[in-house]
């Protein structure tokens, strides 16, 4: 996936600054933590989600038209909503247990989403070379096994570069807020290189050796195994070095960085994955990880917390095991290899 640099820094400013000025409005601190960025689609993002979401339309205009949608879990719609309102705090939770959104819920997280959509609008357009304007469009709450899927609901089919930034009031328990953003609006904001003639022609002989050399296809696996690390720095950092004492080569990444790039670097026979959370939409990438994986070889997932549920929607998604972490080196390098070494 390209790295969107430039994209990712205009929504963690716009993201930052949403939070001070949401603070302020409901008089109780909100606060965004460190975000990811990753690429899906609706089918994936969508597969085995089992809560309600609130999904807030943005239409961008002027010289990068398009949509993007803010994908707020419903209990966190209610929780802002409902501080905005006075309501004391065990009717909010309540609320949020029942999924209970009353009219002025739905007036009061107007307010909000605008407060959002003008922090928004002040960072990205000093940011952008052209003129830019973002207007907020009408929300839709979308309840899976209840509301069907359509054309529009809850967000438009197709694949999507996706933000997420986990959500933080005291006292309250948060989930996150996804920002799906469509890749041709994606490359409108962050413009990404096209790969240079140097390098086009510098990838052509690799191309061409198997042809030239008539190497046997048993050579490939000449190279020492590969394990490739997906997760945010301190995370990857982590595992690398809890893996050292395999002597696989170990590669990589962040959970949004380019996939085939970082298979290309080596044999992968297992992929670990450091996932903040569980959630399903946490998920997502993993289907896409374990097709790419050596077939003899896994994907093994590490998360803070594990559920029965999330167990089962991760084997679901492709996961060959799961571990907790904090992990004790002995149990991941045990988990990896019987992956590595199955028989």
């Amino acid at each position: 996936m390209a790295a969107f640099e430039t994209l990712q820094s205009m929504l963690d400013a716009a993201m930052t600054q949403a939070g001070e000025e949401s603070s302020m409005l409901l008089g109780q601190s909100l606060s965004v933590a460190a975000s990811d960025l990753l690429n899906t689609d609706r089918k994936s993002y969508l597969g085995g989600e089992d809560g309600a979401i609130y999904v807030v339309g943005v239409e961008s205009r002027e010289a990068y038209p398009g949509r993007f949608y803010l994908l707020f879990a419903l209990s966190d719609a209610i929780v802002m909503s409902s501080i905005l309102l006075g309501i004391p705090a065990p009717r909010i939770q309540e609320k949020r247990r029942l999924s209970i959104q009353e009219p002025d819920d739905v007036d009061a997280f107007g307010e909000i989403a605008n407060q959002i959509i003008g922090s928004f609008n002040s960072v990205f357009q000093p940011k952008l070379p052209d003129k830019v304007h973002l207007k907020l469009l009408s929300p839709q709450k979308y309840i899976p096994e209840v509301d069907s899927l359509t054309d529009d609901l809850p967000f438009p089919d197709g694949s999507y570069l996706m933000y997420r930034a986990p959500l933080e009031i005291a006292g309250h328990e948060m989930n996150r807020l996804d920002i799906m953003i469509p890749h041709p609006l994606a490359n409108l904001f962050d413009p990404q290189p096209e790969p240079s003639a140097d390098a086009v022609a510098a990838e052509a002989p690799v191309a061409a050796a198997p042809q030239a050399e008539a190497a046997p296809a048993a050579a490939a696996y000449q190279q020492p195994r590969s394990i490739l690390v997906l997760g945010d720095e301190a995370g990857r950092r982590e595992i690398v070095a809890g893996l050292a004492p395999t002597g696989c080569n170990m590669i990589d990444g962040p959970l949004g960085a380019d996939l085939p790039r970082l298979f290309s670097q080596g044999d992968v026979r297992v992929a670990v994955i450091a996932l903040k959370s569980s959630a399903d939409r946490d998920l997502a990438i993993c289907g896409r990880v374990a097709q790419m994986v050596d077939k003899r070889g896994g994907l093994l997932l590490c998360a803070p917390q594990w559920t029965r549920t999330a167990v089962l929607k991760a084997l679901k998604a492709g996961a060959r095991d799961i571990i907790m972490q904090p992990f004790d080196p002995q149990e991941l390098n045990s988990k990896v290899g019987k992956i590595l070494n199955p028989f």
